[in-house]
């Protein structure tokens, strides 16, 4: 790996990224909600946790900034071989669609997607050593959400990107699009005591993906798989909304010692089965 090479990759990408407005209104809107989130969750938290929690600091830097970067240099390649050398090199079937077609479309198609990809995750083994990393965290927070393998972002980044840019859509509504997926990304984590009412009934937010991390709580665990829209939930018979008690646990740490540290994290998908310090595999099934 040439790292002169990625280095100007990356300044490359910053100079077209603060020369598209697009970009630079998405992103720098993504940043001051991260920002109000951070205030809220020191004003009204749903549980009563520091700032500088357990491992803040790799979710930040290896997982939000360098595990990110690396991929996405990935990424750019893997899809300009596909788009020059493959039969897709003149599929451009989103090429004149409608920017907010595109962005709502996608949003639709990729939610539905990876509500069933999410709920097998959580039936087959092999899925699940995928996903535990980002069960691992003990708190949540506005960035939690950030800590998942780098293999499980590649597919689905792949699927919810990578599609897109191979059907030649256009550049800002698949900008539009990673900033929604940000910004959901955050809310849907935050430890903030929210009450959005019936709302939670079609829109996804913490009070309902709270549960699904939760820890020592057998009722809820394999429920709200829903990433945007909770209405799939609900659909498929995974919703779980308890109004009359408070989670109190996250994590996986009542079934296994996770490694704490981001490397190790990497590298911990690929142990044998039946190493897992007392963490049961789920068993393979549907769903």
């Amino acid at each position: 790996m040439n790292l002169g090479a990625i280095w100007t990759t990356v300044l490359e990408q910053w100079a077209a990224f603060t020369a598209d407005t697009t970009a630079l209104l998405t992103y720098s809107l993504v940043a001051a909600f991260a920002l109000g989130l951070i205030v809220a969750e020191r004003i009204v938290p749903y549980r009563r946790q520091g700032f500088f929690r357990e491992q803040l600091g790799s979710d930040f830097l290896f997982y939000t900034v360098l595990q990110n970067l690396g991929l996405a240099y990935l990424f750019a390649l893997v899809n300009d071989w596909l788009k020059a050398e493959s039969f897709l090199a003149n599929v451009n079937v989103l090429a004149d669609a409608p920017v907010w077609a595109v962005v709502v479309g996608s949003l639709v198609v990729h939610d539905f997607y990876i509500y069933w990809f999410h709920r097998w995750q959580h039936y087959n083994r092999y899925l699940w050593r995928l996903h535990e990393a980002h069960h691992s965290t003990v708190d949540m927070d506005w960035l939690s959400g950030s800590r998942s393998h780098a293999l499980e972002i590649w597919i689905n980044q792949f699927i919810e990107f990578g599609v897109l840019v191979l059907l030649g859509a256009p550049s800002a509504a698949i900008i539009i699009k990673g900033g929604i997926s940000a910004l959901w990304g955050m809310w849907i984590h935050t430890n903030l005591d929210v009450r959005t009412g019936k709302l939670q009934y079609v829109i996804n937010g913490p009070e309902m993906h709270r549960w699904h991390h939760a820890d020592y709580d057998e009722e809820a665990y394999n429920v709200n798989f829903a990433t945007k829209f909770a209405f799939w939930d609900w659909m498929f018979g995974s919703a779980y909304l308890p109004r009359e008690k408070r989670l109190k646990h996250f994590g996986i740490e009542s079934e296994v010692r996770y490694p704490k540290h981001w490397a190790s994290q990497l590298f911990y998908l690929f142990r044998p089965f039946g190493k897992d310090k007392g963490a049961p595999a789920p068993e393979d099934k549907t769903p």
